[in-house]
């Protein structure tokens, strides 16, 4: 029994997170080709087949999951995949250029942090926001937050973590998430 794929059928990637990294990386013009990256909650892939068809050179995986990563993405010379990983103590083998996050439950002023150590001086990191996983549960309505409640979500991640970027930017994906969540990128610079 194969499991049922979230992907939509014109999407060339893995998951449809790739279409939504696709979006950030366009809408930053962040290029990516050449350089290392990390994909911090990788679950089946998506962020990391998007990083490679954007033609990173190489790309660690870390998830906290085992056997999710899609097996193409498995095979691939330039994936290192790091499963059974908590992404908030996990060490890089070498300083990053881009770092790419999508880890849910986790709150972002936990993660930023953690992946910031990982990153090059000039380093990159795309983290997508889940509001809802950054807010009070009383706040949520059926698992939605809504939509007025976003903004001063973001200005708190963003009041809490400015003195460790030079420049932040964010935007909202035009992708919806689970229950119809609105999310956003993050764009932090070091």
């Amino acid at each position: 029994m194969r499991a049922k794929s979230n992907r939509p059928k014109d999407c060339i990637y893995v998951g449809k997170g790739g279409l939504k990294l696709q979006f950030a990386l366009e809408h930053f013009s962040c290029d990516v080709e050449n350089k290392v990256a990390a994909d911090l909650g990788s679950h089946k892939g998506g962020f990391v087949d998007c990083l490679l068809h954007h033609s990173a050179q190489k790309v660690y995986s870390v998830d906290t999951c085992y056997g999710l990563l899609d097996w193409k993405l498995r095979n691939d010379s330039r994936v290192e995949v790091f499963e059974r990983k908590n992404a908030l103590y996990w060490l890089s083998p070498q300083k990053l250029d881009i770092i790419t996050i999508d880890v849910g439950w986790t709150k972002q002023q936990l993660i930023l942090p953690a992946a910031l150590r990982n990153l090059k001086d000039d380093g990159v990191i795309l983290s997508l926001i889940k509001p809802q996983y950054e807010c009070e549960k009383s706040e949520l309505e059926k698992g939605v937050l809504a939509e007025d409640k976003i903004p001063e979500i973001l200005r708190n991640i963003e009041s809490a973590i400015c003195d460790s970027f030079s420049e932040i930017k964010y935007v909202y994906s035009p992708y919806k998430g689970s229950g119809g969540n609105t999310e956003a990128w993050f764009y932090l610079k070091k």
